[in-house]
């Protein structure tokens, strides 16, 4: 038997990237997956792969800073599958990099919190409540190696959204621990995808960033963070809470 067989998953941000990684991962292992996402070609070419893999998926068009899209989210995932088991906050933007503190505008400041950090703990706070009733579930909340150490690449305001996230998460463990609810948090290095990519930014400057914050000297795939990731949302890891597991090739490691 698969390890989600009969269960359902959210995957916020699951359109490319980690997030459409984690929604694939998910379908492999049985769960019925909920693609959500704001660009909804790239969400059907995802629920499609999905389908491909024999699973089962529903694409639904959401914008996690808006309240009425996560309800409806939360609305349509129970609508159709009848439970909500797991669920992974990963929708999020780099916002401003290479500026410091004092020259990030209040606007660009806000946008990251708003998707990084509110939109987690909005998606949290109706996910939650599905999963109460039935007394069980899992939720992955999406942060960063840059959630536990200070950014060396000017972007404060995504290393302030990664670090509340890691706060919340514990809290939210903490919350609902008794509830039969897990809450934890992957703090992914840096990892191929639209946001990471050599081919489009430069291939040399990834190899100094892979060389700088890898201990494995390569970019993360995005495959090896979602395995990550249902490992975390399935029974083999049913005595883990609160925690935060890092998919950074060694960078928490380094003392260099």
């Amino acid at each position: 038997m698969k390890a989600f067989e009969g269960k359902v998953a959210i995957v916020t941000g699951a359109s490319a990237g980690l997030g459409a990684a984690a929604a694939l991962q998910f379908a492999r292992e049985g769960a019925r997956v909920v693609v959500a996402a704001r660009r909804e070609d790239a969400g059907q070419a995802v629920v499609r792969e999905i389908e491909a893999l024999g699973g089962e998926g529903l694409f639904v068009r959401t914008d996690v800073t808006h309240t009425p899209d996560i309800e409806a989210l939360v609305a349509r995932t129970l609508d159709r599958f009848g439970r909500l088991d797991c669920a992974v906050n990963n929708a999020g933007i780099s916002g401003p990099v290479n500026l410091p503190v004092a020259d990030i505008d209040e606007e660009r400041w806000d946008a990251v919190m708003a998707i990084n950090l509110r939109a987690v703990w909005l998606c949290m706070k109706h996910e939650i409540r599905a999963m109460l009733p039935r007394g069980t579930g899992a939720i992955v909340n999406v942060s960063s190696i840059f959630g536990y150490k200070p950014s060396t690449i000017g972007h404060a305001a995504y290393c302030a959204s990664k670090h509340a996230v890691i706060g919340l998460t514990k809290t939210a463990a903490i919350d609902y621990g008794q509830a039969g609810l897990r809450v934890n948090a992957i703090a992914p290095g840096f990892t191929l995808s639209e946001m990471v990519d050599p081919v489009k930014k430069g291939v040399e400057r990834y190899a100094t960033l892979a060389n700088r914050y890898s201990a494995m000297n390569r970019l993360g795939n995005a495959e090896e963070t979602a395995q990550a990731i249902t490992w975390l949302c399935s029974d083999a890891a049913s005595f883990v809470n609160g925690a935060v597991l890092a998919a950074d090739g060694g960078d928490a490691a380094r003392l260099y």
